[in-house]
């Protein structure tokens, strides 16, 4: 994973007055907790923020005054009408540091006409190295037919990284849509048309 750099700004006001003066000023009020400490209040460049917030579990290498400090998103919290970044929670991650995440899974490929992938798990719990948390896991399909499973053993993650969940747990299965029930039948029908048409030459002998 990529990280990306911001210059943060330490700040020493607090309270809904002094967050609305920071966000039009351009910027977005942020807290970093972790490892014992004290939080830390700063801010952050309210653009530079909403691109990094683009990717799930973002990684940041912050400047604070000079002094480097790498940190995970935790949470960020938006408005509910116009989707402004309001707040953003962080946490101080230290190089080698091992986190659990969770990590949006992708579908790749596709299964038989007929058919449809019915995703079980939308995200995936990781335990891994906080510098190399990927963006995502992929689902990997290639032209399966029904009854075809795919397991949390079948998903390729990261070298080191630990999935939390059982190896036969079930991600995702290939199953038959409404579309696909019909054209069995509809083959039949089509099948017995000709026979059905033979029958009265056979009386005519």
């Amino acid at each position: 994973m990529a990280e990306n750099k911001l210059v943060a700004e330490v700040r020493t006001n607090f309270g809904k007055g002094a967050a609305r003066k920071f966000r039009a000023a351009g910027k977005t009020p942020a807290v970093i907790y972790g490892h014992g400490s004290e939080p830390r209040h700063i801010t952050l460049p309210a653009h530079e923020v909403a691109l990094v917030l683009r990717h799930k579990n973002a990684l940041i290498d912050l400047d604070i005054a000079g002094s480097a400090q790498l940190v995970l998103v935790k949470s960020a919290t938006k408005d509910v009408v116009t989707q402004v970044i309001e707040h953003v929670d962080l946490l101080e991650i230290k190089k080698g540091e091992r986190v659990h995440v969770e990590v949006p899974v992708h579908v790749v490929g596709e299964s038989l006409s007929g058919t449809t992938i019915d995703l079980e798990h939308k995200t995936l719990k990781l335990e891994v190295d906080a510098t190399t948390i990927p963006e995502y896991v992929e689902a990997v399909f290639n032209k399966e037919g029904a009854g075809f499973h795919l397991l949390a053993k079948d998903i390729i993650i990261p070298a080191g990284a630990k999935l939390e969940l059982k190896p036969d747990e079930l991600i995702a299965s290939v199953v038959i849509t409404a579309a696909g029930k019909n054209e069995e039948p509809a083959a039949v029908v089509a099948e017995a048309a000709p026979a059905a048409a033979k029958a009265p030459d056979a009386k005519a002998d």
